[in-house]
C-alpha cells in the first residue's frame, strides 16, 4: 500500500505541474491572438490540431505505455510539451497571418500530443497503483481517480489565471520560456522518482485487438465525446470572447475561467461523497451517470432562453448559470473517469484508458470547432443550444452502459 501510494503521489504531482502550464498555454494563445484581431472561428482553428492530435496520441500512447512502461511515456509527454513551448516562442510578429497561423497550428499540435500522452500515462498509473491495494477494491479506485482528476483540473484553473497574468506582465515569448523551465524541473523529478518499467505489459498485436473494447468502454467513450464537446462548445471561444467583448480585461476573463475550473476540480475531488456506492462498483454508479447527464442538459438550454429574451443583468446570469453547469459537469466527469477504470482490464489498462481518452479528445475537437463556428454564426445563444443538444445525446448513450461487468471481471479473476 505504501509503495502504491508513493507512486500515486509522484504521478499526481507531475501531472499538476504539466496541467498548470497547459492551462496557462490556452489563455496565452486565446487572448494573445484575440488581441491581434483574429475572428472567433480563427481562434477556434488555432486549437483544432491541438485537439485532433490528442485522438491519435491517446490511442498510440496507450499502446506505447503498455509496451514500454507508463513512466517512460510520462517522460516523453513532458519532453514533447517543452518542445512545443519552445516552438511557439519562436513566433515572429513580422510573419504574415497565414504563416503565423500555420506555425501556431503545428506547435499546438505538438502540445496536444504532449497533453494526451501525459494524461494517458498518468490515468493508467492510477489503475496500476489501485490494483496493488485490492483489499480496498473499487472504493479506493474511485477516491484516487476523483482526487487526481479534481486536483489536476483545479491546477488547470490556476493555469488559466496564470496565463492571463503572464501575458500582461511578461508577454507571450517570455511566458513560454518560463513554463518550459518549470516543466524541465518536473521532468527531472519523474526521472529520479518513478520506476521506468511501471505498467509494462503485453501490448495488443493488431489494430483490431486495440479497438475491440468491451461494450462498457465503447459506450462510455461515445458518451465522453458528447460530454466534452458540450463543454468546449461554449468554453473554448464563446464565453471568453463574449465576456471580453463586454469590457472584461484579460485577467478578469482568465480569472473567471480559472475560478470555474478550480471549482469544477474541487467538486470532482469530493464526487465520491455525492454518489451512492455499490459493492460491485457499477450497479449504482451507472444510474448516477445517467441522472447527472440528464440534469446537466437542462442548464445550457435554460441559459439559451435567458440570452434569447435578453434577461436583465444577462452577463451575471450567464456567469452564475455556467457556475452551476460546472458543478453538475464535474460530478458527471468524475463518475465517467471512475467508470472507465472500472471497466478497464488491469493488464492493458493503458490501452483501455488511451482508447477512452482518444474519444475525449475527439469530443474536445468537435466542441472546439463548433465553438468558433456557432459563435460566429449566432453568438452565445448558438453555442449554448449546441451544448444542450450534445448533452441530450450524451444522456441517450449512457442508457446503454452495462451495470454488471465489474462483478463478472472479479469473479473471473
Amino acid at each position: 500500500m505504501q509503495h502504491a501510494a508513493r507512486n500515486y503521489a509522484i504521478v499526481t504531482a507531475a501531472y499538476w505541474g504539466f496541467t498548470l502550464t497547459d492551462g496557462a498555454l490556452r489563455m496565452l494563445v486565446l487572448l494573445h491572438f484575440y488581441r491581434l484581431g483574429y475572428s472567433p472561428f480563427a481562434l477556434a482553428f488555432l486549437f483544432l490540431l491541438y485537439e485532433a492530435a490528442g485522438v491519435l496520441a491517446n490511442l498510440v500512447g496507450g499502446w506505447l505505455a503498455t509496451r514500454f512502461g507508463i513512466a517512460r511515456m510520462l517522460m516523453v509527454g513532458l519532453i514533447t510539451q517543452i518542445i512545443g513551448f519552445a516552438g511557439l516562442s519562436l513566433l515572429d510578429p513580422q510573419w504574415t497571418a497565414a504563416m503565423s497561423v500555420a506555425w501556431v497550428l503545428v506547435a499546438q499540435g505538438i502540445c496536444g500530443v504532449a497533453k494526451d500522452l501525459t494524461k494517458t500515462a498518468s490515468k493508467s498509473a492510477i489503475k496500476i497503483t489501485a490494483a496493488q491495494v485490492r483489499d480496498q477494491a473499487a472504493g479506493q479506485l474511485f477516491k484516487w481517480v476523483a482526487w487526481f482528476t479534481g486536483s489536476k483540473n483545479a491546477m488547470k484553473g490556476v493555469g488559466f489565471f496564470l496565463g492571463g497574468l503572464l501575458l500582461e506582465t511578461l508577454g507571450f515569448k517570455w511566458s513560454l520560456w518560463l513554463m518550459a523551465g518549470l516543466l524541465g524541473l518536473v521532468l527531472l523529478g519523474v526521472v529520479a522518482a518513478l520506476p521506468p518499467m511501471m505498467g509494462k505489459s503485453k501490448a495488443s498485436k493488431t489494430a483490431k485487438e486495440l479497438f475491440a473494447k468491451n461494450p462498457g468502454i465503447n459506450a462510455l467513450a461515445a458518451a465522453r465525446i458528447a460530454l466534452f464537446g458540450a463543454r468546449d462548445v461554449w468554453f473554448v471561444v464563446g464565453v471568453p470572447v463574449y465576456l471580453y467583448s463586454l469590457g472584461w480585461t484579460f485577467s478578469m476573463v482568465g480569472g473567471f475561467l480559472a475560478a470555474w475550473t478550480i471549482g469544477y476540480g474541487l467538486v470532482q475531488a469530493v464526487a465520491p461523497q455525492l454518489i451512492r456506492r455499490s459493492s460491485d462498483g457499477l450497479s449504482l454508479e451507472v444510474p448516477a451517470a445517467r441522472g447527472w447527464s440528464a440534469a446537466l442538459a437542462l442548464i445550457p438550454a435554460a441559459l439559451a432562453i435567458a440570452v434569447y429574451v435578453d434577461a436583465p443583468q444577462l452577463q451575471w446570469i450567464v456567469v452564475g448559470g455556467l457556475s452551476v453547469f460546472g458543478f453538475v459537469f464535474a460530478v458527471n466527469s468524475s463518475v465517467h473517469s471512475y467508470l472507465i477504470l472500472a471497466y478497464a482490464g488491469s493488464e492493458k489498462a493503458a490501452e483501455d484508458v488511451g482508447f477512452y481518452y482518444a474519444a475525449n479528445a475527439l469530443g474536445r475537437f468537435l466542441g472546439t470547432l463548433l465553438s468558433g463556428l456557432l459563435y460566429q454564426w449566432g453568438g452565445l445563444i448558438y453555442a449554448l443550444l449546441g451544448s444542450a443538444l450534445m448533452l441530450l445525446i450524451c444522456w441517450l448513450i449512457t442508457l446503454r452502459l452495462p451495470e454488471g461487468l465489474l462483478a463478472t471481471q472479479k469473479a473471473a479473476a
